[in-house]
């Protein structure tokens, strides 16, 4: 039996960039009382927040259930797990001053080259490449953007490929992956999901065999490939109904 759920978020868990829905939530408190439940995503620890534990909390969740939740920040080059009271951070490995502002250039270069630079279409207050500590992310129209808008700006990933392939030339030392809808990931060679995926191991002591992991982006150059890699066992997901689906069918069997 597995001991671990992991999973990405947006378009896995929850519609991109809004909170869980309450399938999902009520779902993943009954998956709290027999396993460690792992998000693992690109975005800032104050998303997990907004997107998952607010929601669980709303739904009825636990203290002693909410131990048993661990969330690895930014691809997992953060950590984050509650004791009880509130959430303590237990490793990050940010990049320097100079990094970010290397990463920031050549995706904004890159982008604004191809014409996929959109500033008149954000939101007062977003912006497009944000600072997230141990990553630099590009979301091609803010991370306030409508739903539908995300969704319709690069559904085939075309735009974020050309953009990608730009700023890797314009900055090769870094690694750049697609990931929701409008979003591309930038960090230190190897500090991507499987790093996070391999701390994961470490701080839960579990092997790769205990772990089941669940993304939309399971392809070649989607952030879920990492783990794909590794060999931990992966169920590609299209939606965060797909989820709820297999989730429900994993507690049906246990209870």
């Amino acid at each position: 039996m597995k001991k671990v759920l992991a999973f990405d978020i947006d378009q896995t868990l929850n519609i991109a960039k809004t909170p869980i829905p309450d399938e999902i939530a009520d779902v993943l408190i009954k998956c709290l009382d027999h396993f460690a439940i792992c998000p693992i995503s690109g975005q800032k620890f104050d998303q997990f927040l907004i997107q998952i534990v607010n929601r669980l909390k709303e739904r009825g969740v636990t203290d002693d259930q909410l131990k048993n939740l661990h969330l690895f920040v930014a691809q997992g080059t953060q950590y984050y797990r509650y004791d009880g009271k509130d959430w303590e951070q237990v490793y990050n490995y940010p990049l320097t001053d100079e990094q970010v502002a290397k990463i920031t250039n050549a995706i904004e270069t890159a982008a604004r080259e191809l014409n996929y630079w959109e500033e008149d279409k954000l939101k007062e207050g977003d912006e497009i490449i944000e600072n997230r500590l141990s990553q630099v992310t590009f979301s091609a129209l803010g991370q306030t953007a409508g739903t539908e808008e995300k969704y319709a700006w690069d559904p085939d990933c075309k735009k974020r490929e050309k953009i990608v392939a730009r700023a890797k030339e314009l900055a090769p030392e870094f690694e750049y992956e697609i990931g929701g809808t409008t979003s591309i990931n930038a960090f230190i060679p190897g500090m991507n999901k499987e790093f996070g995926m391999t701390h994961l191991l470490e701080e839960l002591n579990v092997k790769k065999e205990d772990i089941l992991y669940f993304g939309d982006m399971t392809q070649p150059g989607g952030n879920d490939y990492p783990v794909v890699k590794m060999g931990i066992d992966t169920i590609t997901v299209r939606s965060h109904e797909d989820t709820c689906y297999a989730l429900q069918g994993i507690i049906g069997v246990i209870e």
